[in-house]
């Protein structure tokens, strides 16, 4: 299944997490069971206290959209163990149609890779030199079809010797007289009595019965019967060697399903092989990929909430497949390839406008879902108190909140209430933080919100400080922190930059970077605006 990611912007509020995970619930109620939540960064604490009260674990973190090996129809060829024959792995090539096999060990772990190529290349050295080393005996019998006759065989664990097939005796020079030997005989006795009394290290019987004093004479002497010829046998039994030993070990090149196509195509470029095994997060080798599968890779599959601008979406996004936008901000600079569903609406909230989604589908949330996105219209709209905030807002917040059987009131100091005392500044600055690309202008813009701005400000140094370091970090030309206080209906803003800036944006005059600006309680309506229509 190839899901598809609903994802707000990096350093998300609840409105981004909320409308990701509403989003992804609806369309999964409407049969569409390939929808993801997922979320770009740290969860804030206010956002976990609502997802604690809801019960709901936070979404899914991910970081890059890019292509990944993972998105790839690579390969399943079945992977053989490294004690498997070389008869099978070969058997297994031709019923497949494959040239190249994964070989792994007993954990799943790979082993190393057999081509067509390493099976006939060994087969090519057995015309030289006919001895085999410590062959498996279970492997033996399985490619000759074969059965132990003499019980004390059955102590053998590998049996080892030139290869021969006794000829008839009058062929003198041409007579075996090495013990260590694996003969093959037909319908020979004075050949098995030879063998015998030589004490070879193994006999195979070719389409023969044994006699009883054969057997009483085995001593150390493997005995094996086959229902093959001795020709056939001569040939077969090369190939009860285990693929551990023609198989490529060394320098193998792998991929992991994690790893990004951009880095696999440039080391294939490098190399020379067909193909190359594939290994999960534990190392297990789950296919193979050819050259041929990054021709046209499949693109991860995406839904925005909650913004629309580069700057802020998912890293990797321009090798996604955007599918739909749905959002509650200024248009900006995101494009695609194809026409997309977009769903732009001038409210206070993403989540409004998913609700809207669930009436007009005919779905009813679960009180659980219903009361996490009144949270999330009462937070982005900071309580009802934002100059965003609509009555498509306030309505659907009150339905949603009847849903869950839980007071607006309540919840919106539940919402507001958290202690930020002990937090890090930079944590605090980064939990609602998003970064605007005006008129060749850059600047951030981080915004908290707080029933005690007052007791923010104790820590005041701090803030200008961690912000003096962002702007230095990532070339900013200002970085403004919004301390957005819902008792004063207010907002008290430090900043960064150039003090004429914040002068002729807002008609204040600014101290010891801060102004006050009385009713302000928005960035997007009542701060980016202004900036904009600063610098044209």
């Amino acid at each position: 299944m190839n899901e598809i990611f609903v994802v707000g912007h990096r350093n998300p509020d609840t409105d981004s997490i909320v409308a990701a995970m509403s989003y992804a619930a609806l369309r999964n109620a409407l049969g569409d069971r390939e929808y993801t939540a997922a979320c770009l960064g740290h969860i804030s604490d206010e956002t976990q206290r609502m997802l604690d009260k809801f019960g709901f674990e936070p979404p899914r973190q991910i970081n890059d959209v890019r292509t990944q090996v993972r998105d790839l129809d690579f390969d399943t060829p079945p992977a053989l163990n490294s004690s498997v024959t070389m008869n099978r792995a070969w058997r297994m090539m031709r019923e497949q149609k494959v040239s190249v096999i994964p070989v792994i060990n007993e954990d799943g772990t790979l082993h190393g890779t057999l081509s067509a190529g390493d099976i006939a290349s060994y087969s090519l050295l057995t015309i030289i030199d006919p001895h085999i080393d410590d062959v498996p005996l279970y492997n033996v019998l399985s490619v000759l079809e074969g059965k132990i006759l003499n019980e004390d065989a059955e102590l053998f664990d590998c049996i080892s010797g030139n290869v021969v097939i006794a000829l008839p005796q009058s062929c003198d020079t041409l007579l075996f007289n090495d013990p260590d030997s694996i003969v093959l005989c037909g319908d020979q006795p004075d050949m098995v009595e030879r063998a015998l009394k030589l004490g070879v290290n193994c006999i195979v019987l070719c389409q023969t019965e044994a006699k009883k004093q054969w057997l009483e004479k085995a001593g150390k002497t493997c005995i094996v019967s086959t229902p093959f010829d001795a020709a056939r046998v001569a040939k077969l039994i090369y190939q009860a060697i285990p693929i551990s030993r023609p198989c490529h070990t060394e320098d193998t090149i792998c991929f992991h399903l994690s790893d990004y196509i951009d880095d696999v195509r440039e080391e294939v470029l490098k190399s020379r092989y067909r193909c190359y095994p594939v290994l999960d997060e534990n190392e297990k080798v789950v296919g193979t990929l050819s050259r041929y599968h990054l021709l046209r890779p499949r693109r991860k599959r995406v839904v925005l909430v909650d913004h629309n601008e580069k700057a802020q979406a998912v890293a990797g996004l321009e090798q996604a497949e955007i599918l739909e936008i749905i959002d509650h901000h200024r248009l900006a600079d995101i494009q695609t390839a194809q026409p997309i569903r977009m769903r732009n609406e001038p409210v206070g909230s993403t989540t409004t406008i998913i609700c809207g989604m669930y009436q007009e589908h005919g779905v009813m949330p679960s009180p659980a879902m219903a009361g996490l996105m009144a949270a999330a219209i009462l937070s982005d709209t900071v309580m009802f108190k934002s100059p965003t905030c609509t009555k498509r807002d306030t309505a659907l917040a009150e339905r949603m909140a009847r849903i869950a059987n839980v007071s607006l009131e309540t919840l919106g100091k539940e919402l507001f209430s958290g202690s930020s005392d002990t937090k890090p500044v930079s944590e605090l600055i980064r939990s609602d933080f998003k970064e605007f690309h005006l008129s060749g202008q850059i600047l951030g813009v981080g915004q908290i919100t707080t029933l005690d701005s007052a007791k923010m400000l104790e820590r005041r140094e701090e803030f200008l400080s961690e912000m003096r370091r962002m702007k230095s970090d990532h070339g900013y030309d200002i970085v403004i922190l919004m301390l957005t206080d819902v008792l004063l209906e207010g907002t008290r803003l430090l900043y960064i930059g150039s003090d004429d800036t914040i002068r002729r944006a807002f008609s204040a005059e600014p101290k010891d970077n801060m102004i006050f600006l009385p009713g302000v309680m928005s960035r997007k309506k009542q701060i980016i605006p202004m900036l904009t229509a600063l610098w044209g």
